[in-house]
């Protein structure tokens, strides 16, 4: 009895000590809620904390940025004041404008910082929406007058254009492409580009060359070249071409990628010759191939691709045949191709026996392959369904190669110049090689 009543007073005792000394309790603090009390950079004086900002740099900030709420909104407005934009933006293009500086373009730090710029601001605007995301970019970058294509004074092109491309691709990377959209809407809104889109391509070419010239660079540097992604680039080069007819598309791609002179304005007049150099032509290549690239051909079908080229080949007048069969090798075998079929099937024998010339003549010229043309040859004849046909098409392609061998003759005879002997020459040899190949071919089948 007495052990029973031991034990009980023990768990008595036990309990009444339990009553005094109860275990503390365990609470969590959210980081929101550590900030509503008060962090350790709240309680800075707002003097100290932009010291603290000015020593940071621009990357750091960015990162700094998203630490909370709190700090993201201060640092927004740290950014927003006249001093930090005039010291980080404004004094930086200043920097590079000076005689001794380099190009931005050519200057690594300068794209870096816009860089880091457009991880900055990417970050501060994080949780807003898209459409209040470009309203305060805009509202910092508006003072810019190199970003603002009516404010530049450039003559041939703002070379600040490509730290503004770098500064965007930085921004938007990762969004998806309705965002995207809305950017170009944004971009189309702020710096008015539909109109001046529209002023060059109605007027005679070259005729404002500056407006040429700024746009050339804007949409180049800012939307079209910052990306190295293909679909990127096809994307934004959709979004500037779409909404223009395709005379007027043809015009526009002329304008962003043609030949440009010494001087640096458009060379309008370059391809009414036959001298044109094939590195002039290359960037307009690539951009017809870019186009005809849309596999899912959801933008691009291949007849829209050349009605462009037609038109672009007419610009501003008919150009000559041996410029537009140098771009047609350059643009690949299928675009060549569909080109000389459609003229095939539409029945224009002569076009396409003087295209053919020209193009056996500038393989000859540019070092390409003579085996190359005879297979393009043989399967533009394959297009011709009947004999006749293709005895027709033949007999025009051999017709044709002796009308411009005496067209070429007469040309070298009534003048004295070197470069039109020099072709004169390339074609004779041109006219060899390619007979040669087609002997070889059917000597090596029997």
């Amino acid at each position: 009895m007495a052990a029973v009543t031991r034990k009980f007073t023990m768990t008595q005792k036990f309990h009444r000590r339990s009553r005094r000394q109860p275990y503390p309790v365990r609470t969590i603090t959210t980081r929101s809620q550590g900030m509503a009390s008060g962090c350790f950079f709240e309680r800075l004086p707002a003097e100290v904390f932009d010291m603290v900002l000015d020593r940071l740099s621009v990357l750091e900030i960015s990162v700094f940025s998203m630490v909370s709420k709190a700090i993201n909104r201060y640092i927004v407005n740290h950014i927003s004041t006249q001093t930090w934009r005039n010291r980080m933006i404004l004094q930086k293009l200043q920097h590079c404008s000076s005689p001794s500086s380099p190009s931005p373009k050519e200057d690594p730090a300068t794209l870096g910082h816009y860089k880091a710029l457009g991880l900055l601001f990417k970050r501060c605007t994080l949780l807003l929406p898209t459409k209040d995301r470009l309203k305060f970019i805009y509202s910092k970058f508006s003072q810019v007058p190199c970003f603002m294509m009516e404010q530049c004074t450039a003559s041939t092109g703002c070379p600040f254009f490509s730290s503004y491309g770098v500064f965007l691709q930085t921004l938007i990377a990762g969004w998806d492409e309705l965002e995207c959209h809305r950017v170009f809407n944004f971009l189309c809104d702020f710096t008015n580009l539909p109109r001046k889109i529209e002023l060059v391509v109605t007027g005679k070419p070259g005729a404002c060359q500056r407006l040429e010239l700024q746009i050339r660079g804007f949409c180049r540097q800012v939307l079209l070249e910052p990306w190295s992604s293909r679909r990127d680039t096809l994307f934004w080069l959709t979004r500037i071409l779409q909404s223009w007819p395709i005379v007027s598309q043809a015009r526009l791609l002329f304008i962003l990628y043609g030949p440009r002179l010494p001087d640096g304005s458009l060379g309008w007049q370059e391809q009414l010759g036959a001298g044109v150099a094939q590195c002039s032509l290359w960037d307009l290549a690539k951009a017809v191939i870019l186009l005809h690239s849309d596999l899912e051909a959801r933008d691009w079908t291949t007849d829209t691709v050349l009605a462009i080229l037609e038109e672009l080949t007419v610009l501003p007048q008919a150009w000559h045949v041996e410029s537009v069969a140098r771009l047609l090798i350059l643009c690949g075998n299928s675009l060549c191709y569909s080109i000389l079929a459609s003229k095939a099937l539409n029945g224009r024998l002569f076009e396409i026996s003087r295209l053919l010339v020209y193009l056996i003549l500038v393989c000859e010229k540019d070092g390409y392959c003579m085996n190359w043309s005879v297979r393009m040859v043989q399967q533009v004849c394959q297009v011709f369904l009947s004999p006749s046909d293709r005895w027709s098409f033949i007999q025009s392609v051999e017709n044709m190669f002796s009308e411009v061998t005496m067209e070429m003759y007469e040309v070298v005879m009534a003048g004295n110049r070197h470069e039109d002997m020099e072709t004169f020459q390339s074609l004779l040899n041109a006219s060899a090689h390619f007979h040669t190949e087609i002997v070889y071919m059917f000597l090596k089948k029997d």
